[in-house]
């Protein structure tokens, strides 16, 4: 976790000189979230650097809705503020089950912040590795990977957009006593 925490500093000190993201990779519960919520308060109050936060399952929901017709908001409109900021969280990267329209959706996203040049940071509990070549019985015992979620293309493009931070540990939420929400 030291080291995680020592790349998210760095991170704040270089940024906008180098606006190479992160991609944040670990077990659920480690911190990925915290640590990235962390680096943009940071940016917003010690640089004034406009920053969103995006939870990947809520975008895509948002986007979907955007389809019904009795609702007066367009993909467009909500996927703008996420193109167009300068730092922007995706947060929970794969955790959609992969369907040609989420593979798609997440391709946009990436490649337009790719083209505009526009640093990302994501977090994913999903381990850097190509999607599986099994089939049969050993697929259904084999985890699942950032490749198998997000699709190879866009696995490829993340590592030329953003830096690796694994983060290991154990699930912070399991060894803290959490409030009684009875």
């Amino acid at each position: 976790m030291a080291a995680a925490r020592l790349a998210a500093g760095r991170f704040v000190e270089e940024y906008p000189i180098e606006k190479t993201g992160l991609l944040l990779i670990g077990p659920i519960g480690v911190g990925k979230t915290h640590l990235a919520v962390g680096i943009i308060q940071e940016l917003i109050r010690s640089k004034g650097v406009p920053c969103l936060f995006c939870d990947y399952r809520e975008l895509l929901k948002e986007i979907q809705n955007s389809y019904n017709p009795q609702v007066q908001t367009t993909e467009l409109e909500i996927l703008r503020p996420v193109f167009e900021a300068e730092v922007l969280v995706l947060d929970e990267l794969g955790a959609v089950k992969p369907t040609e329209w989420v593979w798609d959706t997440v391709s946009h996203i990436l490649n337009t912040r790719y083209n505009d040049k526009r640093t990302t940071i994501i977090s994913t509990n999903f381990s850097d590795q190509p999607a599986g070549q099994f089939s049969g019985p050993r697929a259904s015992v084999r985890e699942e990977t950032l490749g198998d979620r997000i699709g190879e293309r866009m696995r490829s493009r993340l590592h030329e957009m953003c830096r690796v931070v694994q983060m290991e540990g154990s699930d912070f939420r399991q060894h803290v006593q959490s409030a009684n929400f009875r």
